[in-house]
């Protein structure tokens, strides 16, 4: 018999972290005709959970809702009409619930997990049937709750312009060890690409030559890390993709980095805002595409996942663990910088599932 219980966290205002709030017992409502029951085993925490109780997100929120787009489960009930799932089965979640494929329209941005509608920081959520994808069989729950946002916004700004795809040969520009920028590492060269990637430390730049880095650049040292990475390609023509996650203050030098016709996808700001940055401009002068990437489609999800399998890739999870009680506390853990790549909370055994 299905719980009708579960236990969850909320974000009710824009404070900091001390905006979210724990409940311990929150009624399950009723499901609808396509709608499923997904008992939470893991979530995983992206930059973008951190700064909406912040009030710092600039994308659409409601308030309250539950936090975190990434979740890991499995269904314990089903409606009546549910035709893609059953019991049992092994499920994520899709950020925006309503991007099934081709390009993202501005009603599907209303639809975005953890933001405008209810995520997955809770031990049971309700989902319509097709805001779901199947895990890839060749992950366990923490690794599976990794890829919502962060691995398919890599794979769509590697994959997502059809006509400049990655192709074996090329090469990438990725930027730190966040979760975004280590999926990008590891599916390029699970293309046959070359990599190039920055970072702050060497203990950093030594796990980046682990995963497959073929150059990595201490920023910190070298202020002109994009001329150098340009340098380090074949013949001197620049990057073919430039993940870009820290923004306005990295912009300039990634211009200097890409090849002409290379595309810049940027990802987020986590270097923050600066008034001092490149004009519109620039993307003509270094004849290149620069867009912007929301994460991906249920499409999109389905082939990275079949990539994933194919591939043996395992997402790079930090060590830390965090349990549900202590989502505060994996917030502030984040917030510090203290992770290596995905850090994960753990919700619920997967044993404890009831079906």
């Amino acid at each position: 018999m299905a719980p009708s219980t579960t236990k969850q966290w909320t974000v009710e205002g824009k404070s900091g972290f001390d905006s979210l709030k724990f409940h311990d017992k929150v009624d399950i409502p009723t499901l609808g005709d396509h709608d499923v029951l997904v008992n939470f085993h893991y979530t995983s925490l992206n930059y973008r959970d951190l700064i909406i109780p912040m009030g710092k997100y600039p994308f659409p929120i409601s308030i309250p809702v539950i936090p975190a787009s990434d979740g890991a489960g499995t269904i314990v009930a089903t409606g009546p009409r549910v035709s893609r799932f059953q019991k049992g089965d092994r499920v994520l979640t899709l950020f925006n619930q309503s991007h099934l494929a081709g390009n993202i329209t501005v009603s599907d941005t209303m639809t975005g997990l953890g933001g405008v509608r209810d995520g997955t920081l809770c031990q049971y959520g309700a989902f319509d049937e097709s805001g779901l994808v199947h895990m890839p069989s060749t992950l366990d729950f923490q690794q599976g709750s990794t890829l919502p946002c962060a691995a398919l916004t890599a794979w769509n700004a590697l994959y997502g312009i059809e006509s400049k795809s990655l192709k074996p040969g090329d090469t990438v520009l990725t930027q730190g060890t966040g979760g975004v920028s280590m999926f990008a590492l590891q599916f390029a060269k699970a293309a046959g690409a070359r990599v190039i990637s920055t970072t702050s430390s060497d203990a950093k730049a030594d796990v980046l030559k682990k995963h497959g880095a073929d150059h990595v650049i201490n920023y910190k040292s070298d202020e002109k890390w994009g001329e150098t990475a340009k340098k380090l390609t074949p013949g001197g023509l620049g990057c073919a993709h430039v993940v870009e996650v820290g923004g306005p203050k990295t912009m300039a030098q990634s211009l200097k980095a890409v090849r002409p016709e290379g595309t810049i996808s940027i990802i987020g700001f986590l270097g923050g805002f600066s008034k001092d940055q490149p004009s519109f401009l620039d993307c003509l002068n270094n004849i290149c595409t620069v867009r912007g990437v929301l994460v991906g489609s249920r499409q999109q999800f389905e082939q990275m996942n079949e990539a994933i399998d194919a591939n043996g890739i395992k997402p790079v999870v930090d060590e830390k663990v965090f349990s549900l009680e202590e989502t505060k506390e994996a917030y502030q853990y984040m917030w510090d910088q203290k992770h290596f790549g995905k850090l994960t909370i753990k919700i619920d055994d997967p044993s404890h599932s009831k079906l």
